[in-house]
């Protein structure tokens, strides 16, 4: 009963956060010129970036295929993954999409840890290629953050990547935590299967620069011209900060993220604003495969035909 009044409590921290930096955000650039500016979008933009956001979530699926033994069917594991998807979006704080995956993976085989650990490096390969491309882009989109004072951020999301890195994996702080010492008997097994890795890592850059190219077209549909470099310094900064748990699907974090980083290049804040939220309600858009696919998931089990 305390965690659940616990859970609670943080669900009702995490909106009021969520509703304090959207009403901040809408405060400083006007909710209807937002709404103005939402409602102009070139719906063919809207379209393309749902259509990228699905792309994105089936070539994530590959990559989580390889990561698992052989004898996963892609379908199978597609549905699990838009399943992941919509709860992260629309059910987040309740239950996150990636204990969704596992835990109906886990179903699927009986093995807890295989389960937590392929979700885990499905996620972390993610992550090191998302940074991987901010490393890279920095250098030649150094202009974009000159003078800002926050250049130090990106110094300081590298480090602490790495050093977060070097004590799960190279100090295994985890190995004496009871549900996750038996994780790393299976990243032993990835750290030996370089070929797969590698593959994994070229299709989570494919993940990640359909997300900037979603960013890039729906900025065109809304009229503003975007230098694609700056997308490959902000975005990974934007989603990273977005991650934090103190909110809903990042909700207010992401738009106060977008205004402030946009505005160095001269974005105006409801046109920033305007770009994030379309963002979101496109992936929302995208991610409702997922309630389709949830719902047929539930009427397999009840008739016991789950396959």
């Amino acid at each position: 009963m305390a965690l659940k009044a616990n859970k609670i409590f943080l669900i009702i921290i995490k909106i009021s956060i969520s509703s304090a930096l959207l009403y901040f955000v809408f405060e400083r650039t006007g909710l209807t010129q937002i709404l103005k500016t939402l409602s102009s979008i070139n719906i063919a933009a809207f379209i393309a970036a749902i259509f990228l956001y699905v792309f994105a979530q089936l070539v994530s699926t590959l990559r989580w295929k390889l990561l698992l033994p052989d004898g996963f069917g892609l379908k199978k594991l597609f549905s699990l993954y838009m399943i992941g998807a919509f709860f992260n979006t629309f059910l987040p704080g309740i239950i996150g999409g990636d204990a969704i995956k596992g835990f109906y993976l886990y179903k699927t085989t009986g093995k807890v840890a295989l389960a937590l650990a392929s979700v885990f490096m499905d996620r972390y390969l993610g992550l090191v290629v998302l940074i991987a491309i901010c490393a890279m882009a920095f250098p030649f989109g150094y202009q974009y953050l000159h003078g800002s004072n926050i250049e130090w951020i990106f110094l300081a999301v590298i480090l602490s990547f790495i050093l977060g890195s070097f004590l799960f994996f190279g100090l295994r702080i985890g190995q004496h935590i009871k549900h996750l010492a038996d994780l790393y008997h299976y990243f032993h097994i990835y750290r030996n299967e370089r070929g797969t890795i590698g593959k994994a890592l070229v299709l989570s850059v494919l993940v990640q620069f359909s997300g900037f190219s979603a960013v890039y077209i729906l900025a065109l549909g809304l009229g503003q011209h975007i230098p694609f470099l700056s997308l490959l310094i902000y975005l990974p900064l934007i989603i990273l900060v977005a991650m934090i748990p103190i909110s809903i699907s990042g909700l207010g974090v992401r738009e106060g993220a977008f205004v402030l980083f946009f505005g160095f290049i001269g974005v105006k804040p409801d046109a920033a604003a305007a770009i994030s939220l379309s963002w979101f309600i496109s992936a929302s858009a995208g991610s409702l495969i997922g309630l389709i696919e949830y719902l047929k998931y539930k009427k397999e089990t009840n008739t016991g035909t789950v396959q």
